[in-house]
């Protein structure tokens, strides 16, 4: 493409980013580094485009955040004569475009409204009606599960768009578990953990884990405490005893999958679930709940029941008797290996051409 590719990146402005933040990290760099050498112009408030690395700014459009209330109506920002205007969430922009596209993530208010304000739910559901009702829209969906779903609202099969998300960082590496242990050790953790990450809200299991990793470790203490990394989101997440370090930096948290003794994450529900992924990645034993779409059918993952604190348990300690070992690492890395933002780039221009 000669024109430009409009790419929103709002959500990187917002308190609790979380996936989203990372989808949009991810496909601006796979853009960036693909051979067909698209003009990208990331679209959105000044603090998200400071929070891109250099090279990814280079043509960035700043947005007023009072623009962005209105990107349901006018692409405020875009510049004219866009080849993609690309909404990386429900926010928008749905138009300025030759072509116009939105990544659609999950339906989880929907699945589990009671995890979201009523506020955010007619948010979405609002957002949701309007761009089904939009046939101009094409739908690129993150979720395994979401194009069997839009179907059965109605939505034909030509607008619809699967693209895969990457966990593969090339510009950043991993800190030196010398540096791990220092993390650790400033909040109390000596020796071996067992970690959590993404962030703190009910839809997350936070209570069911804590009470499941208390009775887990009581009979195999080499799990360690229960280590949290990740910022606070909506509604109370208790974490008990647990050991809580908010947000670190990416290669501490690198550092830290590559460190743990497993790696647990137990959603009552999700979308698509990129920790579990990132963990596999840097070679860990997982534990992970069947709700989580982006595991489902990986082999090398232990998958759990999130509404039964004994299964997370016995999860936990069947986890940590798996082998460990180089081969067993590079085998659990291979197997998530589909998952790069090279192929995510990719397949977002097959569903613009």
């Amino acid at each position: 493409m000669t024109r430009p590719i409009v790419v929103s990146i709002d959500q990187l402005s917002r308190p609790q980013p979380g996936g989203i933040a990372s989808y949009v990290h991810g496909l601006l760099r796979g853009l960036h580094d693909t051979s067909h050498h698209p003009t990208v112009v990331p679209l959105g408030p000044s603090s998200a485009i400071a929070a891109l690395e250099p090279e990814l700014r280079r043509h960035a459009r700043a947005v007023p955040s009072w623009q962005l209330r209105g990107w349901r109506y006018r692409p405020f920002g875009a510049p004219s004569g866009a080849a993609v205007v690309h909404a990386t969430s429900m926010m928008g922009p749905f138009g300025g475009g030759d072509i116009v596209s939105v990544a659609l993530h999950d339906l989880l208010w929907r699945d589990v409204p009671e995890a979201t304000t009523p506020r955010g739910v007619r948010f979405h559901e609002q957002r949701l009606q309007y761009i089904l009702g939009r046939e101009d829209i094409r739908l690129l969906t993150v979720s395994p599960l979401l194009p069997p779903r839009l179907r059965a609202l109605g939505v034909p099969s030509e607008r619809i768009f699967p693209v895969r998300l990457g966990v593969d960082e090339s510009t950043v590496t991993p800190a030196s578990p010398e540096r791990v242990r220092e993390v650790l050790a400033a909040a109390g953790v000596h020796g071996p953990f067992t970690l959590h990450a993404g962030t703190r809200e009910p839809r997350k299991n936070t209570q069911r884990l804590v009470r499941a990793h208390a009775t887990a470790v009581h009979q195999h203490r080499e799990l360690g405490p229960l280590v949290f990394v990740g910022p606070d989101g909506w509604g109370a997440a208790p974490t008990g005893n647990a050991v809580v370090l908010g947000m670190v930096d990416r290669d501490v948290l690198l550092g830290l999958y590559r460190d743990a003794m497993v790696v647990a994450y137990v959603p009552l529900a999700e979308g698509f679930g990129l920790p579990p992924v990132e963990a596999l990645r840097a070679g860990a034993r997982v534990v992970v709940s069947n709700t989580c779409p982006s595991v489902a059918d990986n082999t090398e993952v232990v998958l759990v029941d999130p509404l039964d604190e004994g299964a997370i348990a016995d999860g936990l300690i069947t986890a940590l008797a798996l082998r460990d070992d180089e081969h067993i690492r590079a085998r659990r890395t291979q197997s998530v290996a589909d998952y790069s933002w090279a192929n995510c780039a990719e397949d977002h221009l097959r569903a613009w051409s």
